[in-house]
């Protein structure tokens, strides 16, 4: 099997994950989910001014009228109902735990309605607008250029553009987890790394990123190998890389093709972003074992003591249930934004660890193998 070039043909792409999660569920949804709001509804509130130990005490006065926060979403967009509502349920979900539920509007849209519903936030008088979730409704509002409250926005562009004014970047990417990848295989002592590569747009965005994250930290360049399912290139794959011997292995692949890969690779470290696949059935699973995947908290570990308080919401699905991780978090970082920007923020939240940067969120997954066919966090006892 011929090597493919390196960092060249690993270009980058800076795409938000939401899209491609709600692309991933757009064949299987036709229409909004029953529960989906289709305006600005009103609120059921809950007990205003109650403090609470993860979240703070609430930033603005039980006093004051009005919503201080606006989460706008494309609830009313059929090919992103479902994602949206997942996103929805997770940020009202936090903001009942802090006792701001009366503090917070949703404002659905339709696919070209992300103007008109930032138009109504605004009018509505609040502080701090939470969306858009879809990176082509992010493009709409950097080139209309309106005058907006603070945004967090849950995208990010991938053209090097300028975000809108008064916006910050807070979003689900599987570039964040090929930091992590990188820089974990570099703490495990692996000295070359090789990268099999699946042919979608998120699979390409995963390679890219981890190049070159690899080498900036001082690896070699790896080497890259397309693989299909047939029994030829997968036997090709193994020959390639008995002659390369690479310490390890970047799995830039869906779940199912991770799955039919791995035992090419055995002997050789494998390293995987969770992001890039669903929960693989049980026999799939055992086939991944000792991979080390990076994942959102809220899947590695859900039982941990800062979620005791956060009600669980179960989807069958891992993209809807990062959506609504990605729900509780916006509503923390907004929350935030209340009384203005802040200058530095750090947030261990249900989608990793967030810290502010200018104005994007750099997000840390947290990382976790396979065992026995379950996931469990790395530093798990056997």
């Amino acid at each position: 099997m011929p090597r493919l070039p390196t960092t060249s043909r690993f270009r980058a792409c800076l795409l938000g994950v939401a899209l491609a999660l709600a692309a991933q569920l757009c064949g299987a949804q036709s229409a909004p989910t029953s529960d989906a709001p289709s305006t600005a509804p009103s609120l059921s509130p809950g007990p205003p001014g109650i403090a609470d130990p993860q979240f703070g005490p609430p930033a603005t006065p039980p006093a004051a009228r009005g919503p201080s926060i606006a989460l706008v979403l494309p609830l009313e967009a059929p090919a992103y109902a479902r994602v949206a509502d997942a996103v929805r349920a997770g940020f009202m979900a936090a903001a009942e735990a802090a006792g701001m539920t009366d503090r917070c509007v949703v404002i659905g849209h339709r696919d070209d309605g992300v103007i008109g519903a930032f138009d109504a936030a605004r009018e509505r008088g609040v502080r701090v607008i939470v969306g858009p979730l879809v990176r082509d409704d992010l493009k709409t509002l950097a080139i209309a250029g309106g005058q907006w409250p603070n945004t967090v926005a849950l995208n990010q562009l991938d053209d090097g553009s300028p975000l809108p004014p008064n916006t910050w970047s807070l979003a689900l990417s599987v570039e964040s987890d090929a930091r992590v990848l990188a820089r974990a295989a570099m703490r495990d002592g692996v000295k070359a790394i090789d990268i099999v590569e699946g042919d979608s747009p998120l699979m390409h965005r995963l390679a890219a990123t981890f190049s070159g994250e690899w080498v900036g930290i001082g690896g070699a360049a790896p080497a890259g190998y397309a693989v299909d399912a047939s029994p030829e290139s997968l036997g090709a794959l193994r020959k390639a890389l008995v002659k390369a011997l690479p310490d390890a292995v970047l799995l830039a692949l869906d779940g199912e093709r991770a799955a039919l890969v791995k035992p090419y690779v055995s002997g050789i470290g494998a390293y995987a972003s969770g992001l890039a696949f669903d929960r693989p059935p049980a026999t799939a699973a055992r086939d991944l074992e000792d991979v080390r995947i990076v994942d959102i908290p809220w899947i590695i570990k859900p039982d941990a003591p800062e979620f005791a308080r956060l009600p669980r919401r179960e989807f069958g699905n891992a993209a809807l249930t990062r959506l609504y991780a990605l729900g509780l978090d916006a509503f923390r970082v907004a929350q935030a934004f209340v009384d203005g920007p802040p200058e530095r923020l750090t947030v261990d939240g249900a989608i990793g660890r967030l810290t502010l940067d200018g104005h994007t969120f750099q997000r840390e997954g947290r990382l976790a193998v396979y065992r026995d066919g379950q996931l469990v966090p790395l530093d798990s006892p056997r």
